[in-house]
């Protein structure tokens, strides 16, 4: 049987597309953004990848079944011409819930932010065990070195997203999973081009919430108003709240975490990771409540933490040159770059931290988060930012003004900030600031146009 990936270098299509291959499938795609990490994996494990979208793709191999990505629609070449040929096409959601979910013990990591992290380390403490759970991540965790697999298990872990799951199906990826454990790790206003207000956010969050079974469990942050007001009232199937503060009442009521963010105490006992920071604390007590629910012990779960390498584009050291440290994050939203900052001046006391952030994701490229973006990358020591992603594609009313960003950075924290279009541009004004023992953390949810590596070319 083969199968056709229309948009296949998106994380969870790329990394569905392999494990479908591990399983004897014929596989095949397209994409008009072929960059690593994504690429290279696909071509690793003999996955031919067809630049653009065009009809001569398909004709000449006639797939048994098209897969279509969330971000092609109507018009697209490739669309156009499977609905024409009335061949048979699908959602990966639906792929995944009809052929690899259904009738499994299915744990969803959901949440506005921390969900890539929170799932790779839930697969790792299931796969350290000898479980040997089927599972599905937006990114590639080092332990595992690949985003999915599907395997004879009972378990299927998989990142629960709520952004909108085609063209032809507007509801959240997430409504397709089946959860029998529904892990909601927060809740904020996001993927404005979806949603238009956070009560639309919410909304399809209540939606996930009542396809979980009775016998089933939401796993939810305590400490997150959003999703207390959301569980509130919810009688068909248990909740439980994890937390760090007084407001969590239930599973984690004594939790508390110490100051240099890598432990944890949660019902008498003290857990430690591998990382650092409030936000892979919570991250990470969310895994360890999860885990206990579905019967591992502390034994178990403490064992896998200490075994847990992370996850690539999260917090990760891509190299260091002249005594400067690059950093790639994938944090495009206000409020993960603050955890981010606060994350990393954990891990790098008393050492200066510099942020590059390209305004790429459909939320960042508008104006709604003019102010969080500006408060976020205050938190850094300078901040310089690139040019607005497809800026042409949005009015001059919506969209982020950068400069007015710069602006406030300046006036209202007084450290650098710069914006330039060009990445020369930015590596130039980086290398000319960073000194000996300086951090630079470049965010972006794309490739930011290979920074990374030009850093540590001319630095």
């Amino acid at each position: 049987m083969l199968i056709y990936f229309a948009g296949i270098c998106g994380t969870a299509m790329a990394s569905a597309a392999v494990a479908l291959k591990q399983k004897g499938y014929q596989i095949m795609g397209s994409d008009t953004n072929i960059y690593p990490p994504m690429s290279d994996f696909l071509i690793a494990n003999g996955i031919e990848i067809l630049p653009g979208y065009r009809e001569e793709n398909l004709r000449k191999i006639k797939p048994d079944l098209v897969v279509i990505g969330n971000a092609l629609s109507r018009g697209n070449p490739e669309v156009e011409y499977v609905l024409n040929q009335h061949w048979n096409f699908s959602s990966l959601p639906e792929l995944l819930k009809n052929y690899f979910i259904r009738g499994k013990r299915s744990l969803v990591v959901c949440g506005t932010h921390g969900k890539t992290t929170t799932t790779s380390l839930l697969t790792w403490v299931f796969e350290h065990n000898g479980f040997n759970p089927s599972y599905l991540i937006g990114g590639i965790p080092t332990n595992l070195s690949q985003g999915a697999r599907f395997t004879d298990s009972p378990w299927f872990i998989i990142e629960g997203d709520e952004y909108d799951t085609a063209f032809f199906d507007k509801r959240s990826k997430f409504i397709h999973y089946c959860p029998e454990v529904a892990i909601l790790n927060n809740l904020e206003f996001d993927h404005a081009d979806i949603f238009e207000n956070l009560s639309m956010v919410k909304k399809t969050f209540r939606h996930l919430i009542n396809t979980v079974p009775g016998n089933g469990l939401v796993l939810f942050n305590g400490d997150d108003s959003n999703l207390r007001e959301i569980t509130n009232g919810v009688t068909f199937c248990p909740t439980c709240s994890f937390g760090l503060t007084e407001a969590c009442q239930n599973i984690a009521k004594n939790c508390a975490y110490t100051d240099h963010g890598s432990s944890f105490e949660l019902n008498g006992i003290t857990y430690s990771i591998p990382m650092t920071g409030e936000l892979n604390v919570r991250n990470a007590l969310a895994v360890t409540s999860c885990a206990l629910h579905c019967g591992l012990s502390p034994e178990q779960i403490q064992s896998a933490f200490n075994t847990f390498k992370g996850i690539r584009r999260r917090m990760e050291v891509v190299g260091t040159k002249s005594g400067v440290t690059v950093i790639d994050d994938f944090g495009h939203h206000p409020t993960a770059i603050i955890q981010t900052l606060a994350a990393l001046r954990k891990r790098y006391p008393g050492q200066r931290i510099w942020a590059a952030f390209e305004p790429r994701s459909n939320t960042t490229r508008r104006n709604v988060f003019q102010k969080e973006l500006a408060q976020a990358l205050g938190q850094s020591d300078g901040a310089v930012i690139s040019a607005v992603a497809r800026e042409n594609l949005l009015s001059k009313e919506e969209r982020l003004d950068v400069n007015k960003l710069v602006e406030d950075i300046r006036s209202d924290f007084h450290i650098p900030a710069a914006h330039f279009n060009e990445i020369d541009q930015i590596v130039k004004w980086l290398t000319s600031q960073a000194k000996e023992g300086d951090i630079i953390c470049a965010f972006s949810n794309g490739k930011f146009g290979g920074i990374h590596h030009l850093l540590l070319e001319n630095l």
